[in-house]
């Protein structure tokens, strides 16, 4: 049987991953097999926290003409669709799952309180953070790394859409060079971007290691808990 290298994680997914090849909504065939993992990845004992974005519905920057503010809180409240659609599917599972928002929404999930969420996981609940920090300007990567220290994670696991972190754009540069291990430093001297650089500095900050890497390689989850090499580990 394998075995778990942490007891526990922080889970960042991005909306877009939830939309599969749409580009928008919640593709429930993704949904399924991400919810697969992040079951069996559970089933091993290790306790989970998950942020999800919102980017399949929302995401303030596309306010061009907005109010900052409001455009931000519009991509909170787009996170709490994809939080409520993943406790679905783990319920669905069998998987006992809580949503906290960092907005107060006490109709549809539970107002994230520290002590209550570390209760969570404590018993063995998947605790979905939802709406980011709760405050414009900020990234849902900051969220994770925020919520990372908050509930003590010894790693924040970063599911992309690509297989690591890259010295430039793959999509743009044929010759790009997947990086195996990149330190705090480096990655923000570098510019890389697969995070964005204040939630870099919290986790140098707090010693949190990152580990990014592909969602839809075959048992990527599993693979990235139980220590197999796999992706960019950022230390």
């Amino acid at each position: 049987m394998q075995k778990a290298v942490y007891k526990r994680v922080i889970i960042k997914l991005s909306g877009e991953a939830l939309a599969g090849t749409n580009g928008n909504g919640i593709n429930e065939q993704v949904l399924d097999d991400i919810t697969n993992q992040i079951k069996a990845v559970r089933d091993l004992g290790v306790e989970i926290g998950i942020i999800v974005g919102g980017g399949n519905f929302w995401r303030g920057r596309q306010g061009k003409e907005m109010d900052r503010t409001t455009a931000d809180h519009m991509g909170m409240l787009a996170t709490v669709i994809n939080a409520l659609a993943l406790q679905d599917a783990l319920e669905r599972k069998g998987v006992p799952t809580r949503v906290q928002t960092a907005l107060t929404i006490t109709r549809v999930a539970e107002p994230y309180i520290l002590r209550k969420a570390l209760s969570h996981l404590n018993k063995g609940r998947v605790v979905i953070f939802a709406c980011g920090t709760g405050n414009p300007y900020f990234t849902t990567d900051t969220a994770a790394a925020l919520r990372a220290a908050e509930i003590n994670a010894e790693v924040l696991l970063l599911a992309k859409n690509v297989d690591g972190i890259y010295d430039s754009d793959p999509k743009v540069n044929k010759n790009a060079k997947k990086l195996d291990v990149v330190t705090y430093k480096e990655y923000i001297n570098k510019e890389l971007h697969a995070m964005d650089t204040t939630a870099i500095t919290i986790c140098m900050e707090n010693d949190i290691h990152v580990l990014a890497f592909g969602l839809f390689e075959d048992n990527a989850l599993m693979r990235a808990v139980t220590g197999e090499t796999i992706g960019t580990l950022i230390k």
